[in-house]
């Protein structure tokens, strides 16, 4: 199925807004002054600038956040005070977003000047080097991330991340809920973003609304209060698609399931499954169930398949049974 959404995503991210989103969670204090939270980070990564240091610019990352680990600072420490100034500044001439030292570790005071003067913010933090650099990569794929929002409810059931989609009414929220009582982990509903990360599609919600289902009738209920909070998951890997129909439409959906239709978001084909709806289905029960048949077919157990391909060798001229009679 081809369907356009409206995608999203951004060009940069300044240090302040990378500062107020993650700067708690990466434990970053600030060293010297209050500078350079203008200054953009253009690519959603780490750099290490011990080559810049040592002279060699020729392939500088400017548009990274420069992190100062330890080697970075020994190597620093053993210059003479004149040349040690002269290489940092060197960085410092170019649009250099931010500089993080790792470890607890600050900047030596003529250092910290040198990077203020020149309208950046040097931060530091008390994680490892490679920890820092993991995590504040991960966040900051996260923010450069394309995303777009679809209306449905996002579930994580047995493993498997199932976007369920619907019109108005179609019973998105109580499916939800029933998968919520047989073991399943609520992500998002209503509003679901998904975001294209490493390939990958994962779904997940505004903060303020996590853990919270609306039921026509009922009103809003905060699922973690009523299943615990193993029934939240802040994000999930999008697996499965499942289009609640209504039941008008059962001619029209695929019996056999042997080929499988795809709903494509943000240019990536994701599995999906049209489910009639009506008065008396236990439509939760047949959304686990295709959940779980979802799960055999990753695992390269294809169900449909099995009995499409008993049916030809039951059709097939060729079969014969014992003594050279036609098998049964």
């Amino acid at each position: 199925m081809m369907k356009k959404h409206k995608r999203k995503s951004i060009s940069h991210l300044t240090v302040g807004e990378f500062y107020e989103r993650h700067g708690e969670f990466l434990n970053l204090e600030l060293q010297g002054e209050s500078v350079g939270y203008e200054r953009k980070i253009l690519e959603p990564t780490i750099n290490h600038p011990g080559l810049a240091l040592a002279g060699f610019l020729s392939y500088f990352a400017y548009k990274r956040l420069q992190v100062l680990g330890n080697s970075e600072q020994s190597y620093l420490n053993k210059l003479s005070e004149e040349e040690r100034i002269q290489r940092f500044s060197m960085i410092c001439q170019r649009a250099t977003p931010s500089i993080v030292t790792s470890r607890g570790k600050e900047l030596t005071p003529d250092l910290l000047k040198v990077a203020n003067d020149h309208g950046i913010a040097v931060f530091s933090t008390s994680m490892v080097t490679m920890k820092f650099v993991n995590e504040a990569t991960i966040r900051l794929e996260s923010d450069f991330a394309e995303s777009t929002m679809l209306h449905g409810c996002m579930v994580d059931f047995r493993g498997v991340g199932v976007l369920i989609m619907g019109k108005s009414g179609a019973g998105k929220s109580e499916v939800a809920i029933g998968l919520l009582e047989r073991g399943g982990a609520l992500v998002a509903d209503d509003m679901v973003t998904i975001k294209k990360m490493g390939g990958e599609l994962s779904a997940s919600t505004k903060e303020f609304s996590r853990g919270f289902i609306e039921m026509r009738g009922i009103g809003i209920i905060n699922v973690g209060n009523i299943f615990g909070l193993g029934s939240i998951r802040p994000d999930k890997r999008l697996d499965l698609v499942i289009t609640l129909k209504p039941h008008s439409d059962l001619n029209n959906v695929d019996r056999l399931g042997v080929n499988r239709e795809t709903y494509r978001i943000l240019g990536k084909d994701v599995t999906h499954v049209e489910i009639p709806v009506a008065p008396g289905r236990d439509t939760a029960r047949l959304v686990a169930i295709t959940c779980l048949e979802h799960q055999l077919r990753m695992l390269g157990y294809d169900m449909a398949e099995e009995f499409n391909q008993r049916l030809l060798d039951k059709m097939s001229p060729d079969r014969v049974g014992p003594l050279g009679a036609p098998a049964p």
